[in-house]
């Protein structure tokens, strides 16, 4: 037995506009719909407004007396500042011509003032908190035994860099903007 052949089918105009009113419409929602999955997913990667508000730091620096440090807070790390004694600033300047140091910078290429110092209370190695001390009078990581000077420079590893230095400003001479 022979099939009958399909009748042709003709395509008016209107079922044209009705097919790319379809295809225009389900075009337009599948935009709306990534363009809506794809805000919560870009807003999640912002940071939120507790980190905004860290960002810069203000810090009065008038009640640190001269030979003390004060430890504050910025995104969510340890910052030290110091208000270091002629006696610290003669030993940083002299240890910049000395091999004692592993990763060298000069200590006035790592302050604004030489009586301020401000460093990240974190170790280059691990990321412990070192603590005031060590052969040098600077700070000792408790963690792995590395050793910084009084500018944050590193005189003894394992740690392979100096402490950072964040950026910082002093808007006064007694106030230091963090950020």
């Amino acid at each position: 037995m022979a099939k009958n052949p399909s009748p042709k089918v003709e395509i008016t105009d209107v079922d044209q506009e009705r097919r790319e009113f379809i295809v225009n419409t389900t075009a337009a929602f599948g935009v709306v719909g990534a363009a809506c999955a794809a805000v919560p997913f870009v807003r999640s990667m912002m940071p939120a407004e507790n980190v905004k508000a860290q960002a810069k730091v203000e810090i009065d620096v008038s009640d640190i007396p001269v030979g003390s440090s004060k430890t504050v807070m910025w995104l969510g790390k340890p910052v030290f500042i110091v208000h270091r004694t002629e006696k610290e600033i003669a030993a940083a300047t002299a240890a910049n011509d000395s091999n004692t140091l592993l990763d060298p910078i000069a200590d006035d290429a790592r302050v604004q003032k030489p009586e301020w110092l401000v460093v990240m209370g974190v170790c280059t190695h691990l990321g412990c908190v070192p603590m005031r001390g060590g052969e040098t009078g600077g700070w000792r990581c408790p963690c792995h035994g590395s050793q910084f000077d009084m500018s944050g420079r590193l005189t003894r590893g394992p740690a392979a860099t100096n402490l950072e230095v964040p950026p910082y400003t002093f808007t006064t001479d007694t106030t230091i903007v963090i950020g």
